[in-house]
């Protein structure tokens, strides 16, 4: 059984809603990260960059444990573990690879910066949260044209959708109406009734 360690985060939330599309059996230690859980030598030991989520898998790929850090790494992991959701289209696998790409390294890391300056003292926030506002916007501009053509981002569902969903479920925090990106709506709408998608966000991470 597959040990997910986890906040209930976008980061977390993507995990878990993974495992149960893929219908892999898991149980979850949460990681309270509001009280520096992630600095335990523990959690450091499977994710040395002590942020969450983090799994190990007592089966590798050599029948020997493994531990998984850094949530796309951990996606990718499951996805080749169960042949699922890395579609075998090489076109469509690139895409699914380009976009988990770009929710790592923008869809994630923009709307997170909003998130933080949201908290701040608003005499010392304006420029932070007009700045990363602005880059969250764009990027789901990016998101609601690709969605315009195709049903999931890679074409069939992937990955790249559960990584994307975990920080769109967040999009009333970082400020951002989905009606002013109808294909977004119409793409997290599809994703939010289905049912394994339900039970992963209902997991309790916290």
């Amino acid at each position: 059984m597959i040990e997910l360690y986890a906040w209930n985060t976008p980061n977390g939330r993507k995990i878990s809603v993974a495992l149960e599309e893929m219908a892999l059996p898991y149980r979850v230690t949460p990681v309270d990260i509001t009280q520096g859980a992630q600095h335990e030598p523990a959690f450091l030991a499977i994710s040395p960059n002590n942020r969450i989520p983090a799994i190990v898998d007592p089966d590798g790929p050599d029948g020997a444990p493994i531990s998984v850090f850094e949530s796309g790494a951990i996606l990718l992991y499951l996805a080749e573990k169960t042949g699922r959701f890395l579609p075998e289209d090489r076109r469509q696998r690139v895409a699914a690879l380009e976009w988990l790409m770009w929710q790592m390294g923008g869809f994630g890391p923009m709307p997170g910066q909003v998130h933080h300056f949201l908290t701040v003292d608003p005499a010392n926030r304006a420029y932070g949260l007009e700045r990363y506002q602005k880059e969250t916007r764009r990027l789901y501009g990016v998101l609601d044209r690709r969605l315009a053509q195709v049903a999931f981002v890679a074409g069939p569902l992937s990955v790249a959708d559960f990584a994307i969903l975990g920080w769109a479920w967040r999009h009333e925090r970082h400020q951002v109406s989905l009606d002013a990106y109808p294909h977004v709506q119409r793409w997290y709408q599809a994703l939010m009734s289905r049912p394994a998608v339900q039970r992963g966000f209902e997991v309790p991470l916290s």
